[in-house]
């Protein structure tokens, strides 16, 4: 088909706008899937996505359509991901095309992701189609959300489709807006092969097969590509369409979407963002926008029984096979025993990674507290890079730490603005400057630490907002922060399973919280144990667990005090023996319910 009839587009949108449902219409209205293989959240293939309605694994889709002006057209639908945690993702496969459709749900308006999402569609030049969603709901507002369209996102209203994806109402209208709003590809026509990989899967029988958008020249199988940032060269063994399922074909051209599958045996391999050419005659440079993805968020996971090591490292190498920016070291600890430092790209990537973890491989884990990577400069000048308390330096050395900083977009019902401008400052942040959207609600700029947001700050913005309240955040550098090792120590051992990196000013509360918690899971013993929360030296937090005391007099009846005296003198000298050489045995259970209390 001629390149002229070819559109490339994406759907973008908040979580929960429709984006899925919509993609389901529009296969059912191409006729690209038959009546028998329709499903909901066709092209979300994982339990875990249609579990939770979110978007995991993009997956594109080639769609023919016959526009109202008599023409045949090809269509290719780049699914993306829907979380912040895969923005780089969600902006490769952006790139991949030459407009986007941008969801807006009816009753909600316009929220948090809405802005973020668009703001990417805008650095790749792209044209933005607006849909409003949902318009067969009561709450439906439809000339609300045309007026956020143009005074919040400066997008024209007048191209904007109301539609329903749920009710197939509208779905011809957006189709035909596609045809006559987003551009066709251009192919810039030197001779030289180009193709974007926007993301790529492992298939066990067949390899890697890598997602691809050709922007100029022809793919053949049998040829010899190379990929540049990686410089690897391997030959084309087949490729074809996604209709949805992976259709062969002859070549690829420039504008086709489709799957290309070299000899290539890890998706480590294959960067997402890379640029696919030819060995013989190489590209000039490649295409624009890749980056290498780092982890940003690291945890230990560790096996509840230590026996299940070997399966548990077998697990996660097959895992990483399908997911490059999951990463993985061994590391053991004295108290979980043999276990592994993960990387992941955020909170709900560690959170899918553990779940794939007991559900596809029947592994039980315990993950310890997350942490971020924080750059230490010692005082003799070099800069260590630290995701693990064990690993810090003691304090003498330290000249400076700075930690990872995120720069967070709240949106929030406007009653709700002094408790989140609260919440944002408990978790030492700073709001910039706030934002009136509508008579209903404000956006916040705030700046907050990452480690701060790692756990609980979403549930409270939900919880404070009672489920309005929305966010969306993108790394900001790092700034210099007064950080501290809190050491625990048990009868004066340290316990490395408990050692966190916290600010100086939130020590004292989470050593006192630490401490209460362990007084609760350590059972007693035959003398006290004291629980101490330590910086360096210094004692900040204490509890102690009072002895077993077995009553040594209880057959004593009657009789001179002098024989109660001398049995209570004998018991006492026992325990402070037993003080000196009495070790403390904390249970695995102890363990597993500290962590995961934190």
């Amino acid at each position: 088909m001629s390149i002229s009839r070819t559109r490339n587009f994406s759907i973008i949108a908040h979580i929960d706008h429709g984006k899925t449902t919509l993609s389901d219409r529009l296969l059912e209205f191409t006729q690209t899937i038959t009546v028998r293989q329709q499903q909901d959240q066709l092209l979300d293939s994982m339990d875990l996505e249609r579990e939770r309605g979110i978007t995991i694994k993009a997956h594109p889709v080639c769609m023919n359509y016959k526009a109202k002006d008599g023409q045949m057209y090809k269509l290719n639908l780049l699914d993306t991901p829907g979380h912040v945690d895969f923005s780089y993702e969600v902006s490769r496969s952006l790139a991949a095309c030459e407009g986007a459709l941008l969801l807006v749900d009816a009753s909600q308006g316009v929220e948090a992701q809405t802005v973020a999402n668009l703001n990417l569609a805008m650095q790749q030049k792209l044209h933005v189609v607006p849909i409003i969603n949902k318009i067969d709901l009561p709450s439906a507002d439809v000339e609300k959300v045309k007026r956020q369209l143009e005074d919040i996102l400066q997008l024209s209203s007048d191209e904007a489709v109301p539609a329903s994806a749920k009710m197939g109402i509208g779905i011809e209208d957006i189709l035909e807006a596609i045809v006559a709003f987003i551009p066709a590809p251009t192919d810039p026509g030197d001779g030289y092969l180009r193709a974007s990989v926007f993301d790529s899967i492992f298939d066990p029988y067949r390899g890697v097969v890598s997602y691809v958008r050709v922007m100029s020249g022809t793919i053949v199988r049998g040829q010899k590509v190379r990929l540049m940032a990686s410089g690897n060269d391997s030959e084309i063994k087949d490729l074809g369409t996604f209709r949805p399922k992976m259709v062969p074909c002859e070549k690829l051209e420039a504008g086709d979407v489709g799957y290309i599958i070299a000899n290539v045996k890890t998706t480590a391999d294959v960067k997402i963002g890379d640029t696919l050419t030819e060995s013989r005659k190489p590209a000039p440079e490649a295409l624009p926008g890749f980056k290498e993805i780092h982890p940003l968020v690291f945890s230990g996971i560790y096996p509840v029984s230590t026996d299940d090591f070997e399966a548990l490292k077998l697990a996660v190498g097959k895992l990483q096979i399908n997911d490059a920016a999951f990463t993985f070291m061994a590391e053991s600890s004295a108290a979980l025993g043999f276990g592994f430092r993960c990387g992941f790209l955020g909170l709900l990537h560690m959170e899918i990674v553990q779940e794939r973890l007991r559900r596809e491989f029947d592994m039980d884990v315990i993950s310890t507290y997350p942490s971020v990577i924080y750059d230490v400069r010692k005082t003799d000048g070099t800069v260590l890079k630290v995701d693990n308390p064990t690993f810090l330096p003691p304090q003498a050395e330290i000249d400076e730490i700075r930690e990872p900083i995120v720069k967070v977009n709240v949106m929030i019902p406007n009653e709700n603005i002094g408790d989140i401008m609260q919440l944002v400052m408990d978790k030492r942040g700073v709001v910039n400057n706030t934002e009136t959207l509508d008579d209903r609600r404000v956006l916040l700029h705030t700046v907050l630490p990452l480690n701060e947001i790692l756990v609980d700050f979403n549930d409270k913005l939900k919880s404070m907002t009672r489920g309005y309240g929305s966010m969306e955040y993108e790394h900001a550098g790092t700034q210099a922060a007064e950080l501290v090792k809190m050491d625990i120590l048990i009868a004066s051992e340290p316990v490395d399973a408990f050692s966190c990196i916290v600010h100086r000013s939130k020590a004292e509360s989470r050593g006192r919280q630490l401490c209460a918690k362990l007084k609760e899971v350590i059972p007693q013993q035959l003398f006290v144990v004291a629980i101490q929360a330590a910086i360096g030296g210094k004692v900040i937090a204490r509890e102690s667990i009072s002895a077993m005391r077995k009553d040594v007099t209880a057959k004593c009846y009657g009789g001179d005090i002098s024989r109660k005296r001398k049995l209570l003198d004998k018991q006492k000298e026992g325990k402070k023996k037993m003080k000196a050489i009495g070790r403390v045995n904390i249970p695995q259970e102890a363990f597993i319910e500290v962590l995961k209390n934190n």
